[in-house]
Protein backbone atom coordinates (compact mmCIF):
# COMPACT_ATOMS: atom_id res chain seq x y z
CA UNK A 1 0.00 0.00 0.00
CA UNK A 2 1.38 3.17 -1.21
CA UNK A 3 0.93 5.80 2.18
CA UNK A 4 1.23 9.79 2.23
CA UNK A 5 0.93 11.84 5.30
CA UNK A 6 0.63 15.45 5.24
CA UNK A 7 0.48 17.00 8.64
CA UNK A 8 0.88 20.32 9.94
CA UNK A 9 -1.57 21.65 6.96
CA UNK A 10 -4.77 24.43 6.95
CA UNK A 11 -6.84 21.94 4.57
CA UNK A 12 -9.61 23.35 2.63
CA UNK A 13 -12.81 21.19 2.48
CA UNK A 14 -16.21 22.18 1.26
CA UNK A 15 -17.61 23.65 4.21
CA UNK A 16 -14.54 23.54 6.58
CA UNK A 17 -11.02 24.46 7.36
CA UNK A 18 -8.82 22.31 9.18
CA UNK A 19 -5.80 22.55 10.63
CA UNK A 20 -4.59 18.83 10.92
CA UNK A 21 -3.11 15.94 8.73
CA UNK A 22 -4.43 14.29 5.20
CA UNK A 23 -3.85 10.59 5.05
CA UNK A 24 -3.89 9.36 1.27
CA UNK A 25 -3.21 5.39 0.41
CA UNK A 26 -3.35 4.29 -2.93
CA UNK A 27 -3.69 7.52 -4.94
CA UNK A 28 -7.11 8.30 -2.63
CA UNK A 29 -7.68 10.16 0.05
CA UNK A 30 -7.89 7.73 3.12
CA UNK A 31 -8.94 10.04 6.20
CA UNK A 32 -8.88 14.04 7.23
CA UNK A 33 -7.57 14.74 10.37
CA UNK A 34 -8.38 17.31 13.02
CA UNK A 35 -4.74 18.56 14.70
CA UNK A 36 -2.22 15.76 15.44
CA UNK A 37 1.22 16.27 14.24
CA UNK A 38 3.47 13.59 12.50
CA UNK A 39 6.87 14.22 12.76
CA UNK A 40 8.62 12.04 9.82
CA UNK A 41 5.75 13.00 7.72
CA UNK A 42 5.15 15.74 5.02
CA UNK A 43 5.11 18.84 6.50
CA UNK A 44 2.71 21.57 5.41
CA UNK A 45 4.36 24.08 7.51
CA UNK A 46 1.00 25.98 8.19
CA UNK A 47 0.21 26.35 4.51
CA UNK A 48 -3.16 26.06 2.81
CA UNK A 49 -3.94 22.63 1.33
CA UNK A 50 -6.87 22.64 -1.60
CA UNK A 51 -7.88 20.18 -4.19
CA UNK A 52 -6.03 20.36 -7.26
CA UNK A 53 -7.19 23.14 -9.13
CA UNK A 54 -9.38 22.00 -12.55
CA UNK A 55 -9.73 24.63 -15.17
CA UNK A 56 -12.48 24.26 -17.29
CA UNK A 57 -11.54 26.98 -20.18
CA UNK A 58 -7.83 28.12 -21.18
CA UNK A 59 -6.61 29.49 -24.54
CA UNK A 60 -2.90 29.15 -23.01
CA UNK A 61 -1.79 26.67 -25.81
CA UNK A 62 -1.71 29.48 -28.08
CA UNK A 63 1.18 31.21 -26.25
CA UNK A 64 3.83 28.00 -26.17
CA UNK A 65 2.92 27.13 -30.00
CA UNK A 66 3.00 30.62 -31.20
CA UNK A 67 4.51 33.05 -28.61
CA UNK A 68 5.13 35.93 -31.56
CA UNK A 69 3.07 35.85 -34.57
CA UNK A 70 5.66 34.57 -36.39
CA UNK A 71 7.77 32.58 -34.09
CA UNK A 72 5.86 28.88 -34.55
CA UNK A 73 6.91 25.97 -31.79
CA UNK A 74 6.62 22.20 -32.06
CA UNK A 75 3.32 20.84 -30.08
CA UNK A 76 5.54 18.58 -28.06
CA UNK A 77 7.80 21.19 -26.61
CA UNK A 78 4.30 23.88 -26.42
CA UNK A 79 2.32 21.05 -24.27
CA UNK A 80 5.34 19.88 -22.36
CA UNK A 81 5.67 23.21 -20.73
CA UNK A 82 1.94 24.30 -20.54
CA UNK A 83 1.85 21.09 -18.52
CA UNK A 84 4.69 22.28 -16.50
CA UNK A 85 3.01 25.84 -16.02
CA UNK A 86 -0.06 24.31 -14.95
CA UNK A 87 1.23 22.49 -12.53
CA UNK A 88 3.42 25.49 -11.08
CA UNK A 89 0.09 27.69 -10.87
CA UNK A 90 -1.92 24.39 -8.88
CA UNK A 91 -3.51 23.28 -11.76
CA UNK A 92 -4.13 19.17 -12.01
CA UNK A 93 -6.75 19.25 -14.88
CA UNK A 94 -6.87 21.24 -17.59
CA UNK A 95 -8.96 21.74 -20.39
CA UNK A 96 -7.63 23.55 -23.43
CA UNK A 97 -9.07 24.94 -26.36
CA UNK A 98 -9.59 23.41 -29.39
CA UNK A 99 -11.54 25.46 -32.07
CA UNK A 100 -13.71 23.82 -34.29
CA UNK A 101 -15.39 25.49 -37.82
CA UNK A 102 -15.57 26.19 -40.95
CA UNK A 103 -11.66 26.46 -41.12
CA UNK A 104 -10.47 23.16 -42.67
CA UNK A 105 -10.54 20.71 -39.81
CA UNK A 106 -8.70 17.33 -41.21
CA UNK A 107 -5.39 16.58 -39.95
CA UNK A 108 -2.68 19.13 -41.36
CA UNK A 109 0.61 20.53 -39.95
CA UNK A 110 -0.39 23.94 -39.37
CA UNK A 111 -1.72 24.37 -35.20
CA UNK A 112 -0.68 27.99 -35.45
CA UNK A 113 -4.31 29.31 -35.34
CA UNK A 114 -5.77 26.47 -32.87
CA UNK A 115 -8.67 25.25 -34.83
CA UNK A 116 -9.21 21.73 -36.27
CA UNK A 117 -8.60 18.28 -35.60
CA UNK A 118 -4.91 18.07 -36.01
CA UNK A 119 -4.93 19.94 -32.38
CA UNK A 120 -7.41 17.95 -31.29
CA UNK A 121 -5.54 14.44 -32.71
CA UNK A 122 -2.22 15.91 -30.64
CA UNK A 123 -3.90 17.00 -27.46
CA UNK A 124 -5.11 13.00 -27.51
CA UNK A 125 -1.63 12.15 -27.91
CA UNK A 126 0.37 14.62 -25.30
CA UNK A 127 -2.13 14.20 -22.71
CA UNK A 128 -1.29 10.75 -22.31
CA UNK A 129 2.17 11.71 -21.29
CA UNK A 130 1.47 14.64 -19.37
CA UNK A 131 2.27 15.19 -15.74
CA UNK A 132 -1.48 16.98 -14.98
CA UNK A 133 -4.51 15.86 -16.40
CA UNK A 134 -4.94 17.51 -19.91
CA UNK A 135 -8.50 17.50 -21.67
CA UNK A 136 -10.15 19.41 -24.87
CA UNK A 137 -12.31 22.13 -24.02
CA UNK A 138 -13.74 22.69 -27.73
CA UNK A 139 -14.65 25.74 -29.08
CA UNK A 140 -17.62 24.46 -31.49
CA UNK A 141 -18.82 26.96 -33.97
CA UNK A 142 -22.46 26.78 -34.44
CA UNK A 143 -22.80 28.00 -37.80
CA UNK A 144 -20.85 25.45 -40.45
CA UNK A 145 -21.67 23.03 -41.98
CA UNK A 146 -21.33 19.33 -42.54
CA UNK A 147 -20.90 18.38 -38.76
CA UNK A 148 -21.66 15.10 -38.57
CA UNK A 149 -18.24 13.45 -39.34
CA UNK A 150 -16.71 16.03 -37.18
CA UNK A 151 -19.01 15.20 -34.69
CA UNK A 152 -18.17 11.37 -34.48
CA UNK A 153 -15.14 11.60 -34.53
CA UNK A 154 -14.94 13.41 -31.39
CA UNK A 155 -16.88 10.55 -30.08
CA UNK A 156 -13.81 8.25 -30.26
CA UNK A 157 -11.93 11.09 -28.18
CA UNK A 158 -10.50 9.85 -24.75
CA UNK A 159 -10.01 13.69 -23.99
CA UNK A 160 -13.26 15.46 -24.37
CA UNK A 161 -13.44 17.53 -21.63
CA UNK A 162 -16.20 19.61 -22.46
CA UNK A 163 -18.18 21.27 -25.79
CA UNK A 164 -19.12 24.75 -25.54
CA UNK A 165 -21.44 26.96 -28.59
CA UNK A 166 -19.38 29.80 -29.86
CA UNK A 167 -21.55 31.69 -32.21
CA UNK A 168 -19.63 32.97 -35.05
CA UNK A 169 -21.94 35.85 -36.72
CA UNK A 170 -20.46 39.32 -36.55
CA UNK A 171 -22.01 41.99 -34.41
CA UNK A 172 -23.36 39.40 -31.86
CA UNK A 173 -22.65 38.65 -28.68
CA UNK A 174 -19.19 40.51 -27.21
CA UNK A 175 -18.29 42.37 -30.40
CA UNK A 176 -21.69 44.11 -30.84
CA UNK A 177 -20.37 47.17 -32.91
CA UNK A 178 -20.18 45.87 -36.98
CA UNK A 179 -18.46 49.18 -37.21
CA UNK A 180 -16.19 48.78 -34.80
CA UNK A 181 -15.37 44.44 -36.12
CA UNK A 182 -15.58 45.92 -39.85
CA UNK A 183 -12.91 48.77 -38.76
CA UNK A 184 -10.57 46.27 -37.39
CA UNK A 185 -11.07 43.91 -39.99
CA UNK A 186 -10.40 47.01 -42.66
CA UNK A 187 -7.15 48.06 -41.23
CA UNK A 188 -6.41 44.19 -41.32
CA UNK A 189 -7.15 43.42 -45.10
CA UNK A 190 -6.01 46.54 -46.42
CA UNK A 191 -9.57 47.74 -47.33
CA UNK A 192 -11.72 50.16 -46.86
CA UNK A 193 -14.42 50.35 -43.97
CA UNK A 194 -17.38 49.91 -46.38
CA UNK A 195 -15.84 47.51 -47.86
CA UNK A 196 -15.42 45.07 -44.67
CA UNK A 197 -19.01 46.01 -44.19
CA UNK A 198 -20.28 44.58 -46.83
CA UNK A 199 -18.26 41.41 -46.49
CA UNK A 200 -19.18 41.61 -42.91
CA UNK A 201 -23.09 42.01 -43.83
CA UNK A 202 -22.61 38.56 -46.58
CA UNK A 203 -20.88 36.34 -43.73
CA UNK A 204 -24.14 37.39 -41.75
CA UNK A 205 -26.45 36.83 -44.52
CA UNK A 206 -24.93 33.07 -44.81
CA UNK A 207 -24.33 31.89 -41.13
CA UNK A 208 -27.58 33.14 -39.83
CA UNK A 209 -29.49 30.55 -41.83
CA UNK A 210 -26.77 27.79 -40.04
CA UNK A 211 -27.68 26.60 -36.44
CA UNK A 212 -25.98 23.51 -36.24
CA UNK A 213 -26.69 22.74 -32.40
CA UNK A 214 -29.56 20.70 -32.35
CA UNK A 215 -26.69 18.30 -33.86
CA UNK A 216 -24.27 18.80 -31.11
CA UNK A 217 -27.39 18.09 -28.58
CA UNK A 218 -28.23 15.19 -30.08
CA UNK A 219 -24.67 13.67 -29.78
CA UNK A 220 -23.78 14.60 -26.47
CA UNK A 221 -26.41 15.63 -24.23
CA UNK A 222 -25.70 14.06 -21.19
CA UNK A 223 -22.40 12.40 -22.24
CA UNK A 224 -20.40 15.82 -21.68
CA UNK A 225 -20.72 18.86 -20.44
CA UNK A 226 -22.51 21.47 -23.04
CA UNK A 227 -21.95 25.10 -22.94
CA UNK A 228 -22.42 27.99 -24.55
CA UNK A 229 -19.80 31.23 -24.76
CA UNK A 230 -20.27 34.81 -23.94
CA UNK A 231 -23.90 34.51 -23.34
CA UNK A 232 -25.22 38.34 -24.23
CA UNK A 233 -28.99 38.85 -23.43
CA UNK A 234 -31.76 36.37 -22.02
CA UNK A 235 -32.55 34.89 -25.77
CA UNK A 236 -29.28 33.74 -25.85
CA UNK A 237 -29.29 31.84 -22.76
CA UNK A 238 -33.18 30.30 -23.57
CA UNK A 239 -31.35 29.04 -26.67
CA UNK A 240 -28.55 27.45 -25.11
CA UNK A 241 -30.36 25.86 -22.81
CA UNK A 242 -32.90 24.41 -25.80
CA UNK A 243 -30.05 23.09 -27.14
CA UNK A 244 -28.46 20.99 -24.47
CA UNK A 245 -26.23 23.63 -22.63
CA UNK A 246 -25.96 23.51 -18.81
CA UNK A 247 -23.28 25.45 -18.46
CA UNK A 248 -23.27 29.25 -19.51
CA UNK A 249 -19.52 30.06 -20.04
CA UNK A 250 -18.38 33.63 -19.58
CA UNK A 251 -21.65 35.74 -20.19
CA UNK A 252 -20.98 39.13 -21.11
CA UNK A 253 -23.96 40.96 -19.30
CA UNK A 254 -25.76 40.61 -15.68
CA UNK A 255 -28.96 39.97 -17.45
CA UNK A 256 -27.77 36.80 -19.07
CA UNK A 257 -25.72 35.62 -16.10
CA UNK A 258 -29.07 36.04 -13.80
CA UNK A 259 -30.97 34.42 -16.61
CA UNK A 260 -28.41 31.11 -16.46
CA UNK A 261 -28.95 30.65 -12.74
CA UNK A 262 -32.73 31.01 -13.09
CA UNK A 263 -32.38 27.99 -15.80
CA UNK A 264 -30.41 26.21 -13.21
CA UNK A 265 -27.47 26.52 -15.36
CA UNK A 266 -23.96 26.91 -13.85
CA UNK A 267 -21.77 30.16 -14.86
CA UNK A 268 -18.39 30.00 -15.25
CA UNK A 269 -16.20 33.60 -15.11
CA UNK A 270 -12.97 34.31 -15.53
CA UNK A 271 -10.58 34.20 -12.83
CA UNK A 272 -8.44 36.80 -14.77
CA UNK A 273 -11.61 38.99 -14.97
CA UNK A 274 -11.82 38.95 -10.82
CA UNK A 275 -8.58 39.52 -10.18
CA UNK A 276 -7.72 42.35 -12.62
CA UNK A 277 -11.08 43.89 -11.16
CA UNK A 278 -13.27 43.40 -14.43
CA UNK A 279 -13.11 42.57 -18.19
CA UNK A 280 -10.50 43.35 -20.00
CA UNK A 281 -13.32 43.96 -23.11
CA UNK A 282 -15.75 45.43 -20.71
CA UNK A 283 -18.08 43.25 -20.48
CA UNK A 284 -19.95 41.94 -17.23
CA UNK A 285 -17.41 42.26 -14.41
CA UNK A 286 -17.17 39.12 -12.03
CA UNK A 287 -17.03 40.77 -9.00
CA UNK A 288 -20.57 42.42 -9.56
CA UNK A 289 -21.44 38.51 -11.16
CA UNK A 290 -20.26 37.00 -7.82
CA UNK A 291 -21.64 39.86 -5.53
CA UNK A 292 -25.20 38.18 -6.66
CA UNK A 293 -23.56 34.69 -5.89
CA UNK A 294 -24.23 33.76 -9.75
CA UNK A 295 -20.66 31.99 -9.99
CA UNK A 296 -19.94 28.63 -9.61
CA UNK A 297 -16.71 28.22 -11.24
CA UNK A 298 -13.57 30.08 -12.76
CA UNK A 299 -11.49 29.07 -15.10
CA UNK A 300 -8.32 30.86 -16.29
CA UNK A 301 -8.95 31.84 -19.65
CA UNK A 302 -5.73 33.19 -20.43
CA UNK A 303 -3.76 33.55 -17.54
CA UNK A 304 -3.30 30.40 -15.08
CA UNK A 305 -1.47 32.25 -11.95
CA UNK A 306 -4.99 33.95 -11.82
CA UNK A 307 -6.54 30.89 -10.60
CA UNK A 308 -4.71 30.79 -7.34
CA UNK A 309 -4.34 34.59 -7.38
CA UNK A 310 -7.59 35.03 -7.31
CA UNK A 311 -8.19 32.77 -4.70
CA UNK A 312 -5.60 34.60 -2.11
CA UNK A 313 -7.88 38.05 -2.96
CA UNK A 314 -10.84 36.52 -2.25
CA UNK A 315 -10.06 35.09 1.30
CA UNK A 316 -7.99 38.63 1.68
CA UNK A 317 -10.90 40.61 1.48
CA UNK A 318 -12.93 38.08 3.72
CA UNK A 319 -14.87 35.66 1.52
CA UNK A 320 -15.02 32.37 3.46
CA UNK A 321 -11.78 30.15 2.65
CA UNK A 322 -14.58 27.45 1.41
CA UNK A 323 -16.28 29.30 -0.69
CA UNK A 324 -12.87 30.72 -2.41
CA UNK A 325 -11.35 27.20 -3.04
CA UNK A 326 -14.88 25.94 -4.19
CA UNK A 327 -14.78 28.21 -7.19
CA UNK A 328 -11.49 26.89 -8.74
CA UNK A 329 -12.05 23.51 -7.99
CA UNK A 330 -15.54 21.68 -6.26
CA UNK A 331 -17.41 24.38 -8.66
CA UNK A 332 -15.59 23.62 -11.86
CA UNK A 333 -15.59 19.76 -11.17
CA UNK A 334 -19.44 19.49 -10.48
CA UNK A 335 -20.18 21.52 -14.06
CA UNK A 336 -18.18 18.77 -15.55
CA UNK A 337 -20.23 16.14 -13.53
CA UNK A 338 -16.47 14.79 -12.47
CA UNK A 339 -17.56 15.34 -8.73
CA UNK A 340 -17.79 12.03 -7.78
CA UNK A 341 -13.88 11.67 -7.87
CA UNK A 342 -12.15 15.30 -8.26
CA UNK A 343 -12.61 18.58 -6.91
CA UNK A 344 -12.92 18.55 -3.13
CA UNK A 345 -10.78 16.98 -0.01
CA UNK A 346 -13.21 14.22 1.06
CA UNK A 347 -12.56 10.69 1.92
CA UNK A 348 -12.81 8.06 -0.87
CA UNK A 349 -11.74 11.10 -3.66
CA UNK A 350 -8.60 10.56 -5.91
CA UNK A 351 -5.81 12.32 -3.75
CA UNK A 352 -5.48 15.93 -6.45
CA UNK A 353 -3.88 17.79 -4.17
CA UNK A 354 -1.86 21.55 -4.16
CA UNK A 355 -0.05 23.37 -1.11
CA UNK A 356 0.57 26.76 -1.40
CA UNK A 357 1.72 29.77 0.51
CA UNK A 358 -0.82 32.87 0.66
CA UNK A 359 1.45 35.91 -0.43
CA UNK A 360 0.33 39.37 -1.21
CA UNK A 361 -1.82 38.63 -4.18
CA UNK A 362 -0.42 35.49 -5.33
CA UNK A 363 -0.47 31.57 -4.15
CA UNK A 364 3.45 30.19 -4.16
CA UNK A 365 2.77 26.49 -5.19
CA UNK A 366 5.00 24.51 -3.06
CA UNK A 367 3.57 21.23 -3.67
CA UNK A 368 1.35 19.34 -6.56
CA UNK A 369 0.25 15.91 -6.07
CA UNK A 370 -1.61 13.76 -8.95
CA UNK A 371 -3.15 10.62 -7.67
CA UNK A 372 -1.40 10.88 -4.39
CA UNK A 373 2.00 10.76 -6.62
CA UNK A 374 4.18 14.26 -6.89
CA UNK A 375 4.20 16.17 -10.15
CA UNK A 376 5.64 19.45 -9.15
CA UNK A 377 7.89 20.13 -5.80
CA UNK A 378 9.13 23.77 -4.70
CA UNK A 379 10.88 22.00 -2.17
CA UNK A 380 13.15 19.84 -4.12
CA UNK A 381 17.19 21.13 -4.14
CA UNK A 382 15.60 21.23 -8.22
CA UNK A 383 12.46 22.19 -8.30
CA UNK A 384 10.85 20.21 -11.43
CA UNK A 385 7.78 17.86 -11.88
CA UNK A 386 9.29 14.89 -10.42
CA UNK A 387 7.28 12.59 -12.09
Amino acid sequence: MKRLIITNAKIVTPTQLIEGSLVVEDGKIASIEQGGYYPDEYDAHGHWLIPGVIDIHTDYIEKELHPRPSANFPIELAFHMMDMRSLASGLTAVLGAVRLSNDPWKKNSDLRANFGLALADEYERMARISSARHYMHVRWDTNFEPVEEILEQLEGYETLGNIVYNENIPGQRQFRSLEDVATKQAAAKGITVEEALGLLQERIEKNSKINNRDKVRDVFSGKVCIGSHDDTTVEHVDEAKEFGATLSEMPTTIEAARRAKALGMYVCMGAPNYYRGGSHCGNLSCVDALEEDLVDALCSDYHFPSMLGSVVKMIDSGMDPCRAVNLVTLGPAKTLDWDDRLGSIEVGKLADLTLFEAREGYGRVEEVWVDGVSKFSMNSPDPALVS
